[in-house]
């Protein structure tokens, strides 16, 4: 990907989130096949041949922390990560128990201890933060966990980091979202302003939103398995079965780039190949829509 204007960006990263799966052969609420969802993103994301160097899955991958849920998501997961070549990153969400997710996903007995961890992603780094409180869905970082991110993030990391967590350190439209949202997000802003730290990804909410944080941007990855309704009456929420979508992301030198890509199939409008591109930059504007018509 290149422009006139633009380099070619360091690092694209493909960020998923709250895939909610069930047990095998059920459908989430009765209406949702969140495995058949997943398929579908996969499959959408092969046509356009792109070779991410991670995914990241922000939280909430089991509906309800079950093991067979855990382990059909990775035999579905890992071959099409293999496939395009990028390494899969596991974010706990609250719907996660942290003992099947640490079993099953990254093959650790380490049981309900916080799932912190440190990736390098070809001298990016990419800080997966555990900001889940067992019982409950809104999200916490706890005192032990910022000091230990404030000892990884006093070395800057080569190309500078991202932090990955479920619960997103952003305001929201959404009425009801003190059930919901991280807590103390003072503490959090104070251990990464001034850091290396170049973006959050974050998840939980089940639509996209974008902030800041710190100064430092933020993208919120919409859900695989429903979405989240915002034109409701304040205080209703309402779960849709469409919109789903996932992020892209690139970083480049000096910026991050956050495109949000929605799951499925749509009506062509018109379709044009990268032949037909390349000779388009020679056409006038009207030349190049009534060969779009015609493509039709």
């Amino acid at each position: 990907m290149n422009s006139a204007q633009y380099p070619t960006p360091e690092h694209f990263i493909l960020h998923i989130s709250d895939t909610h799966f069930v047990a095998d052969n059920e459908l989430l609420y009765g209406a949702v096949d969140s495995d058949e969802n997943l398929r579908q993103l996969f499959k959408d994301f092969a046509k356009a041949k792109a070779r991410p160097e991670a995914i990241v899955f922000t939280g909430d991958l089991a509906d309800t922390g079950r093991e067979d849920a855990y382990a059909r998501l990775k035999a579905l997961v890992e071959p099409a990560a293999a496939e395009i070549g990028a390494k899969v990153i596991w974010v706990m969400g609250n719907h996660d128990t942290r003992t099947p997710f640490r079993r099953i996903l990254l093959d650790s007995d380490a049981g309900e201890e916080s799932v912190d961890m440190v990736h390098d992603v070809n001298g990016l780094r990419i800080i997966a933060l555990d900001s889940t409180v067992p019982g409950h869905h809104y999200g916490e970082i706890s005192d032990e966990q910022l000091a230990w991110l404030e000892d990884v993030l006093a070395t800057p990391a080569p190309h500078g980091t991202l932090i990955a967590l479920h619960h997103p350190p952003v305001p929201s439209t959404h009425s009801m979202i003190e059930m919901f949202e991280l807590r103390d997000q003072a503490r959090f802003e104070e251990a990464i302003r001034g850091t290396d730290v170049r973006g959050i990804l974050g998840g939980h909410f089940h639509f996209s939103t974008f902030s800041t944080f710190a100064d430092v941007p933020v993208s919120v990855a919409s859900a695989t398995c429903y979405t989240q309704d915002l034109n409701v009456e304040p205080g209703s929420m309402r779960g849709q079965n469409g919109a789903q979508a996932f992020n892209l992301v690139h970083l480049y030198n000096d910026r991050v780039l956050n495109t949000v890509v929605p799951i499925g199939e749509f009506a062509t409008v018109y379709s044009v190949t990268a032949e037909q591109m390349q000779a388009f930059t020679q056409l006038s504007l009207e030349e190049v829509t009534a060969q779009m018509t015609a493509s039709h």
